[in-house]
């Protein structure tokens, strides 16, 4: 018994992110997922080129000139 319960605080972190990934395999929430990835990962992109406006722009350039 003492060997299934040190597994299991040893392993905890593990076992819940599979409980919630089989959820949400089951339930069809991947694509929320990804839809929030990508809705996320697009709001940084945005505040990183407002942010850094200038360097952005001479980036593009060098890349266009380059073409």
């Amino acid at each position: 018994m003492n060997e299934l319960k040190n597994f299991l605080i040893k392993y905890r972190g593990a076992i819940i992110g599979a409980i919630i990934a089989l959820l949400a395999l089951l339930l069809n929430l991947l694509t929320i997922v990804v839809w929030i990835g990508v809705l996320v990962s697009g709001m940084l992109i945005g505040n990183y080129i407002q942010n850094h406006k200038e360097f952005v722009k001479e980036k593009l350039k060098y890349y266009i000139d380059k073409l």
